[in-house]
């Protein structure tokens, strides 16, 4: 059977992998010079290729249990055998997350490309799909060089997200032509922006934070972890994580930040009353000296407005005030970065047209689609990799 891939992507190269396996003869078309450039980019250039705590809880979308079979049918206990035979060696950290033993994106990249290179196995790097159609049970895929002939096409475009790697919206309008539907998509993933008074002074410092995301008192997202100030607002995988409730999630948000999540009230203002003492006659900015970075404790006190005269002059009134501020370091929220900068796409084809035991379509069969091209995403952490490999090896299967 003749399998064609539009996608040479994660999901794609394991669905390439997967029906070879089987017998197929696969052409993969990839629209980029070489396969799989995403993948140099994922986990700050080391590949966070899985999660080992990997499951539906971990994922959005319309209807997240749509990916419930093919987690299960491939776990990353699974995906991790399938990369050893493959001869990648990985370690795993204490947060489940996987990474290679390498430490390097390009070993998780090379050993799939080396893979790949078997004759039952066709790749057609720099080819972009212009339209797939679907006559006499068998489908004609254009490209900008030429046409093909297939008996099943598996759609792996990926989503719009990361455009300089690879990012395109050519998988939605695939997959338009063939009667398909999409969601409302959103950049996932991504650093947000705020009113950048004091990110902007605080460009580079990092701090561990409890983040809340609120509209007035209403809590819309909540996360804990190290928290990276940027010239446009806050970045860090913390923020990574709750950046699909700010996408999706209209205006009117504030990104609120317990600076000292660890300490409690009652030991935040015995602290406060022992370094008014302790500081009494230094300027009041330095009071937070200690507890918190230097840029980063005067800015609080900025904030609080306690900057003028000393420390020992603080009323403890305006302790309280401190605290508060540091309980409380309230960022109005403009928006969040683009799909340039966002790592995945939130949203994308609607999973109700896809049967969840094989990724076909339930509109035109023997076409598939997998990957970050379906309405599905997952936290940051490995899991949208292991999307990719269980629904790409899955479609790989069912072809």
């Amino acid at each position: 059977m003749q399998v064609l891939i539009i996608g040479g992507g994660a999901a794609g190269m394991a669905a390439a992998l997967t029906a070879a396996a089987r017998g197929h003869s696969v052409t993969i078309l990839e629209r980029q010079a070489r396969v799989g450039r995403k993948l140099l980019t994922t986990g700050n250039g080391r590949c966070n290729l899985t999660n080992q705590n990997a499951g539906v809880a971990h994922y959005h979308g319309e209807n997240p249990a749509f990916c419930h079979f093919a987690l299960e049918k491939h776990t990353p206990a699974e995906t991790l055998d399938w990369f050893a035979r493959l001869g990648l060696m990985t370690v795993t950290e204490d947060s489940g997350r996987v990474y290679p033993l390498s430490n390097m994106a390009g070993s998780v990249l090379d050993v799939l490309r080396y893979a790949l290179e078997q004759p039952q196995i066709t790749l057609r790097a720099g080819e972009t799909v212009t339209a797939v159609a679907k006559k006499s049970g068998r489908f004609t895929v254009e490209t900008e060089g030429g046409a093909y002939e297939a008996d099943r096409v598996i759609l792996a475009a990926g989503g719009a997200a990361g455009a300089k790697v690879g990012g395109v919206m050519d998988g939605y309008r695939i997959a338009k032509a063939l009667g398909h539907h999409r969601t409302a998509l959103y950049p996932s993933l991504v650093q947000l922006k705020t009113e950048p008074t004091y990110p902007r002074a605080l460009k580079g410092v990092k701090a561990e934070c409890a983040v809340t995301i609120r509209r007035g008192e209403r809590i819309m997202a909540e996360n804990r972890g190290e928290v990276l100030f940027t010239e446009y607002g806050v970045s860090g995988p913390v923020i990574f994580d709750i950046s699909r409730a700010v996408a999706t999630g209209g205006e009117g948000l504030t990104c609120c930040l317990d600076l000292l999540p660890e300490v409690s009230d009652g030991d935040l203002q015995t602290y406060l009353r022992q370094r008014r003492d302790a500081m009494a006659g230094h300027e009041a900015a330095t009071l937070l000296t200690g507890a918190l970075q230097s840029r980063l404790g005067q800015m609080v006190m900025k904030y609080a407005g306690l900057t003028q005269g000393t420390a020992g002059a603080l009323t403890d009134g305006q302790l309280a005030r401190v605290a508060a501020a540091v309980r409380q370091f309230a960022l109005p929220i403009t928006g969040v970065c683009g799909f340039d900068q966002a790592q995945v796409t939130a949203g994308g084809l609607r999973t109700e047209e896809f049967d969840p035991q094989t990724m076909e379509s339930r509109l035109c069969p023997g076409f598939y689609a997998c990957g970050e091209v379906l309405d599905v995403d997952g936290d940051c952490g490995g899991y949208n990799l292991q999307w990719a490999w269980a629904s790409g090896r899955l479609a790989g299967e069912s072809v």
